[in-house]
């Protein structure tokens, strides 16, 4: 933006980091927590994903709708809304009295951040040049993502461990507080760059009806299943979604564009997308009720176990882009997908006792270089091959997808891994279903790895080096 440069442009960029830095910490600050918020407010082995599920399904079902935010009213004040919201829906988690008002917040924790993202990402294209300045602050953005969830397992264990389990939501405060203070001061006021009505409806029934499906299979996968429980939810949540899907065909302004994901390409990239998380997320999930609650870590020693698998996400995905130059994205997807099932079924050994140091950090390192390698592949070829135009939803679609990967991929195997209910010592006896039904949604990835072209297209520029002023996430990370 011109006479937007210098130290304020930079403060400008480091604002919008450090939002993008909280919001993916918040996926896996969290985790490390479960253990010990669950055992405080009561929930069962079952349940406890949800506070997880709730949060990743509010943000991937409203990304896109937060962007046509983010457009309608200016991204500055959508920034601002959605930095507020927030601060005050963490303050809320932190003092949560019972597991459903937790989980209450941790939906407008989601919804928050879902307005929060794009109209970062769409700052931090205004406040830059076109070029080097802009490809410099992607690779920050791109950064600050990878370290927030690389923190999210050691500071959450730390947290919970010294300062108790609310402080993983309560240390947002400050933080939002903090950055709301200097909004005005660094970010530009940037005018509403459309004029095209929000779809809301379509996004709420996109999240209400993805909500209960995963419920239903949640309850579906419990071990006594109640038949009510699991097939009204399913019922009500399919009709909800074909009913979204339709209402989508004739509104004059819909959530997607119309042919958006029709290209087999772009299918296949999203269905990677949400195989990837489906499997990495619920499998790291249960490696730390593992660490936990059978091997009896305290949440601060186990902490130091998990950067491996974010380490290892960073350098596959540094070296992605080298190996899809050299393999195509096809077989590099394909070959993360194997890692990845090949990390899972690797934990399935693990004893029930001792510390088996070597065998988890061999795990995550498998399941972090696969899925940094493969996300990669998913990105590049998900936002290349569509409209230039539609660039910027298209990268929105992708980390949605992504999200709603983790929320289903928790639902379905945490409940299949925790239902053999737990040993005379509190010790989980069916942690290995889940390690194999992540592996097996690894390998079922693979016929979504399969749409993917054989060869990159020399002529595919670089997504991440020009983000779109209504891009609704940052290509390129998930969580």
């Amino acid at each position: 933006m011109r006479g937007f440069t210098g130290n304020r442009s930079g403060l400008a960029v480091a604002l919008v980091c450090v939002a993008q830095f909280v919001i993916v910490l918040d996926v896996t600050v969290v985790t490390s927590a479960l253990p010990a918020l669950g055992r405080e407010l009561g929930f069962t082995a079952d349940d406890l994903q949800w506070v997880i599920t709730a949060y990743v399904l509010a943000f991937g079902g409203f990304l896109v709708a937060g962007g046509r935010a983010a457009d309608l009213v200016g991204a500055r004040r959508a920034f601002t809304i959605g930095l507020a919201g927030f601060a005050a829906a963490s303050l809320g988690c932190g003092l949560a009295s019972t597991g459903w008002v937790l989980i209450a917040f941790r939906v407008l924790q989601g919804l928050a951040a879902a307005l929060l993202t794009p109209a970062a990402l769409a700052l931090l294209n205004a406040v830059t040049e076109p070029g080097a300045a802009r490809r410099r602050a992607v690779g920050i953005w791109t950064a600050a993502a990878a370290g927030g969830g690389a923190s999210g397992w050691v500071l959450g264990g730390l947290l919970a461990e010294y300062a108790g389990w609310r402080w993983v939501f309560l240390i947002n405060v400050p933080v939002g507080v903090a950055g709301l203070s200097v909004v005005a001061l660094v970010l530009p006021r940037l005018a509403a760059a459309t004029t095209q009505r929000l779809d809301l409806l379509g996004a709420v029934g996109l999240t209400a009806g993805l909500s209960l499906v995963a419920y239903g299979l949640s309850e579906a996968a419990a071990e006594s299943p109640n038949l009510w429980l699991v097939a009204v939810p399913l019922i009500v949540g399919a009709v909800i979604l074909a009913g979204t899907l339709a209402y989508e065909r004739r509104v004059t302004a819909p959530l997607l564009p119309p042919g958006l994901l029709r290209p087999p390409a772009v299918r296949g990239a999203n269905l990677l997308a949400a195989a990837l998380t489906a499997s990495t997320s619920p499998a790291m999930f249960l490696a730390v009720l593992y660490v936990q609650e059978v091997l009896a870590l305290s949440p601060g020693r186990a902490a130091w176990l998990f950067p491996a698998l974010n380490v290892t996400v960073i350098g596959g995905s540094l070296a992605g882009p080298a190996l899809i130059g050299r393999l195509g994205p096809r077989r590099a997807a394909v070959g993360g997908l194997v890692l990845i099932g090949a990390g899972s079924l690797l934990l399935t050994a693990v004893p029930p006792t001792g510390l088996p140091v070597l065998r988890l950090l061999s795990s995550f390192a498998l399941m972090g270089l696969g899925l940094g390698v493969a996300s990669v592949a998913s990105t590049a070829v998900g936002t290349a091959a569509v409209e230039p135009a539609d660039r910027g939803v298209s990268a929105g679609v992708l980390n949605s997808a992504a999200q709603l990967g983790t929320a289903l991929g928790l639902a379905v195997l945490t409940p299949l891994a925790t239902r053999a209910g737990s040993g005379p010592d509190g010790v989980y006896d069916g942690l290995w279903l889940g390690w194999v039904g992540a592996a097996t949604i690894a390998a079922l990835g693979i016929a979504a790895a399969l749409r993917l072209p054989g060869r990159e297209s020399p002529a595919q520029p670089e997504p991440a080096a020009e983000p779109s002023m209504s891009s609704p996430a940052a290509p390129g990370h998930r969580t």
